[in-house]
């Protein structure tokens, strides 16, 4: 049972009525409590409601959308009452509750509006149903569970570097009239020799042919294979700004995707810590961007400690030939001496690897800080942890792996520009 503010009020009014005699007050009480279960009584039972939930679109993360729901009194007589709609926290649903007034037989659409403040299945929580009686002083409350979830896709904020990628990347194919041409191994065209050239480019049957010394130029392969390796354990739960590590990753990974989509590269994904939390074979095209989101947007951290070996052996299943391998971790000491160097220099005896790691600027921002002595202490263990991370970016080095370390703003855009500086050399 629900009361409402207009019993209220009329319980007040009986308090006033107590310096007229207590006899008022006695004889008032009795008649509101008779007034309250008879209103009670005539409140439309809540089993007469049917509810049922249409499906919610995917909506991306920042962005808006609603969800609705079908309201339908199959009693016969007219129902009052509100309807709390409620989903979790991170779902940002609104509004709170909705009065509905429905005739016998009638239906009726309900809309919450939803603004996700996370990725993921974000779903609905319960519905708190009143149904009120004909004086509005007390109703009938039920809480029902009305399934129903929305897909909260990443945000995919990289998406604004894209057309400078994809500009550079028709320079480094040709497709522009500044031609930039890379030691790749696709054959490209022939054109005379110039100071500079590297003798082995020399076409010794061609310059026989022709009046002057003809050179082959080169361009970067395509359908090349790109896995993209996500570390989902511990350390991708360290919120770098107003996110997790783990987001910037998806970013990148998204944002690489697609360029690699583009280049005519066929991409595969794997995500782990001590369990595969997603996998996707090769993909070429127009599939890689909309699988990609849809596998990447459930992803979540687990405060569990990473087993890169996990990581490098699902990488030797999803691929034989040689690939780029971009393993997404972080570059702490810790991480790097439980198993990313024996895993780095296991996938590079077969592939080109690139490490990247999304660097935290308070690190930075601590080393500078000498103010007192509290803040030499901190700037001490802040310079210590950036010493360790170029020690491991040092030793992934020496394993023959590339590795892209920056802060989150720019993270996606470094890790692509390292992508296209490997393909312009001709190294994938």
């Amino acid at each position: 049972m629900a009361l409402t503010g207009r019993l209220v009020a009329l319980a007040a009014l009986g308090v006033l009525l107590a310096p007229i005699g207590t006899a008022a007050l006695l004889g008032w009480l009795p008649i509101l409590v008779l007034l309250t279960l008879v209103d009670l009584a005539w409140a439309v039972p809540i089993t007469a409601l049917h509810f049922a939930r249409e499906p919610t679109p995917a909506l991306r993360l920042g962005l808006s959308g609603e969800s609705r729901l079908l309201v339908s009194n199959t009693g016969t007589r007219r129902w009052r009452g509100r309807i709390r709609d409620a989903w979790v926290p991170s779902a940002g649903a609104s509004p709170r509750e909705q009065p509905v007034t429905l005739g016998p037989g009638e239906s009726r659409h309900l809309t919450t509006g939803l603004r996700p403040t996370r990725r993921g299945e974000r779903s609905a929580a319960y519905l708190s149903v009143r149904s009120y009686g004909p004086l509005g002083l007390a109703g009938r409350q039920r809480r029902l569970v009305v399934g129903g979830s929305v897909r909260v896709l990443p945000a995919f904020a990289s998406r604004k570097f894209l057309p400078e990628k994809l500009a550079r990347l028709r320079q480094i194919d040709g497709a522009v009239l500044l031609r930039h041409r890379g030691q790749g191994s696709e054959f490209d065209s022939l054109r005379e020799y110039v100071a500079g050239d590297d003798i082995r480019a020399i076409d010794w049957r061609a310059s026989a042919r022709a009046p002057d010394v003809m050179v082959r130029t080169w361009r970067p392969e395509r359908d090349r294979h790109i896995v993209l390796a996500v570390d989902t354990g511990r350390t991708s739960a360290a919120r770098i700004g107003d996110e997790p590590r783990l987001d910037a990753a998806l970013d990148a990974c998204l944002l690489l995707g697609a360029l690699a989509a583009r280049a005519g590269d066929r991409v595969a994904v794997i995500a782990a810590d001590v369990v595969v939390r997603a996998r996707l074979g090769m993909l070429s095209g127009g599939e890689v961007l909309p699988k990609l989101v849809l596998a990447l947007a459930a992803l979540e951290p687990a405060l569990t400690e990473s087993d890169p070996q996990l990581l490098a052996g699902e990488v030797g299943q999803l691929v034989s030939k040689r690939s780029l391998v971009v393993v997404f971790s972080a570059l702490d000491a810790a991480s790097a001496d439980s198993g990313l160097l024996p895993s780095v220099r296991r996938l590079a005896a077969r592939h080109q690897v690139m490490v990247a790691s999304v660097r935290d600027p308070r690190l930075t921002q601590l080393a500078a800080r000498r103010a007192d002595s509290a803040e030499v202490y901190t700037a001490a263990a802040a310079e210590l942890a950036l010493a360790e991370r170029g020690l491991v970016t040092e030793q992934l080095n020496r394993l023959g792996a590339q590795v892209v370390d920056a802060s989150a703003e720019v993270f996606a855009s470094k890790v692509a520009d390292a992508y296209l500086d490997l393909k312009a050399a001709g190294r994938l």
